[in-house]
């Protein structure tokens, strides 16, 4: 399909930050797709025909025999380019400069500061402006450039990195070190901007755009045939259902899995809206036993999220077998998801936690899988869903896991906890609205633990459970900082839970961050 803007290629190279390059080219409306290295060949460019390439980080060392590369083309076709960390390595290398082995002078991990040089250019415009004379970067990097490449000039310098910044103007190419796309870079978005000024991009990518695309490609991919769709009640399911269904309209029809595991009042209320609202065919395969009945005994995350995959999938297929003609299987799948369960670049990496809703189907199921959101960030999401037309208190919720309360109820998962679990977080949710404080949260809920306490209500002593208040800040779910209450609200909240959710005699409040925590508790 002919592609309605100009296209900007990220050439990945194992970063796991890639996708933040994605995330912040995209706030600056300039279309763009990341692609594995293995996947750039000299064809590939020419179908692909960027505007400009972005080279990412990534953990490997350009003097290693065979490690990554991208193709010379890339070098040959005109177009500007810009490499970070590793991606200035790599064309420093590939264009006759010199790469040493990090040595403890000039490695750099985490913050540092970068210095300018008297030489100027376009790239910077907007840095350096605040009196200081330096800009704090995040570095990290154990190899660095010793050597420029011919034809490059050096705009800026840090303690370990002599050649922090650098580029060729004539040809148009820009490297730096460090990460312009991470939080702890504070400047970093002006590089971006500056660069997609300089490339010629007009800022022509909307969330309006990417409807006219998604909704092409959805009627591409499934011609006259039938989807079935994973209806979790969430933001990003239901967004996808919408968009298929504005695609292909009745071809779809929507499976809403009851596993047991939703808040309060929460089956109702989906089907509902899906039902009365949108007209949209709804299964409601009311499921919770066969969850419920699965997962006693259970206590380990891994293990659980695993057996609600595989349920999910054994309902999704019975409900299957009975729509005539569905080969395809829809969800909301997001790119963080894809990120945190494989690397992008298809390469080693850790598994920090898999994602029920990511890593195909099994091929007995026979469905093939469209996922429209597969590359959008949660709030791209929330944008996409208004282009649809969703009412904004639906868009507005906070997230929440395919997985539900599953993942809230740390060790063995039983029904009376997940009564008193579903009744404190609507209290928890309910102060928070009170306070006018939904909105400025990114996502709260309460974790029920798998401990009891002692406590003393009125005369008597009781032995019932602690719980855990989480409210976090974040704009895309990948990093994200503990919400600031007061201290009268935790204590407000605290003391209602207390009073009108029996079973629960403790209340605490977690305040870590991501990393070196997760958003949900397993």
């Amino acid at each position: 399909m002919t592609q309605p803007h100009d296209r900007l290629l990220i050439i990945d190279f194992g970063s796991q930050v890639t996708q933040l390059i994605a995330r912040r080219l995209r706030e600056l409306k300039v279309y763009c797709e990341i692609h594995p290295y293995q996947n750039v060949t000299d064809a590939f460019l020419s179908d692909f025909a960027p505007k400009a390439i972005i080279f990412s980080g990534g953990p490997d060392s350009v003097m290693r025999e065979g490690s990554p590369r991208p193709p010379r083309a890339a070098y040959e076709i005109g177009v500007p380019i810009l490499g970070i960390c590793y991606g200035q390595q790599v064309m420093m290398q590939d264009l006759g400069g010199q790469v040493e082995a990090g040595e403890h002078a000039t490695a750099e991990f985490g913050r540092a500061y970068v210095s300018p040089t008297e030489t100027r250019d376009a790239l910077l415009a907007g840095w350096f402006m605040d009196g200081s004379g330096r800009e704090q970067v995040w570095m990290s990097h154990g190899d660095h450039v010793s050597e420029i490449a011919p034809g490059f000039e050096v705009l800026g310098t840090s303690p370990g990195a002599p050649f922090a910044i650098t580029a060729d103007p004539a040809r148009q190419f820009y490297a730096v070190q460090f990460h312009p796309e991470v939080h702890h870079t504070p400047n970093g978005r002006t590089i971006y901007e500056n660069f997609v000024r300089l490339a010629g991009f007009t800022g022509d990518w909307t969330m309006g755009a990417y409807r006219d695309e998604a909704i092409a490609k959805i009627r591409a991919q499934v011609g006259d045939k039938k989807v079935i769709c994973g209806l979790s009640g969430g933001v990003d399911s239901s967004v996808a259902a919408v968009l298929i269904h504005e695609a292909i309209g009745d071809q779809l029809t929507c499976v809403f899995v009851d596993h047991g595991l939703l808040r309060l009042n929460e089956a109702q209320e989906v089907v509902s809206m899906f039902r009365d609202t949108y007209n949209i065919p709804l299964i409601h395969a009311d499921e919770s036993e066969l969850f419920l009945g699965e997962l006693d005994g259970q206590s380990d995350p891994e293990t659980k999220r695993k057996i609600i995959g595989r349920l999910f999938i054994d309902v999704f297929q019975k409900h299957a077998n009975d729509i005539e003609g569905a080969e395809f299987l829809a969800q909301g799948t997001l790119y963080p998801d894809v990120i945190e369960s494989v690397s992008f670049s298809g390469g080693p990496s850790v598994t920090i936690k898999s994602h029920h809703n990511v890593g195909g189907l099994p091929e007995k199921m026979g469905l093939k899988l469209v996922e429209p959101l597969r590359e959008l960030f949660k709030d791209e999401v929330r944008a996409l869903g208004r282009e649809l037309g969703l009412p904004e208190s639906f868009i507005g919720r906070h997230p929440f896991p395919g997985p539900g309360l599953a993942i809230r109820c740390p060790g063995e998962i039983t029904r009376p906890k997940l009564e008193i679990l579903r009744k404190a977080d609507a209290v928890y949710i309910d102060q928070i609205r009170k306070h006018g404080l939904y909105d400025e949260i990114w996502q709260a809920f309460v974790a029920i633990l798998p401990v009891r306490t002692v406590g003393v209500m009125g005369d008597g002593r009781t032995y019932d459970y602690a719980c855990a208040l989480r409210a976090v800040n974040s704009v895309d779910g990948m990093t994200a900082d503990y919400y600031p209450f007061t201290h009268d609200f935790l204590a407000e909240t605290a003391t209602r839970i207390i009073n009108e959710v029996k079973g629960i005699n403790r209340v605490t409040y977690d305040i870590t961050s991501k990393p070196p925590g997760t958003i949900e508790w397993e």
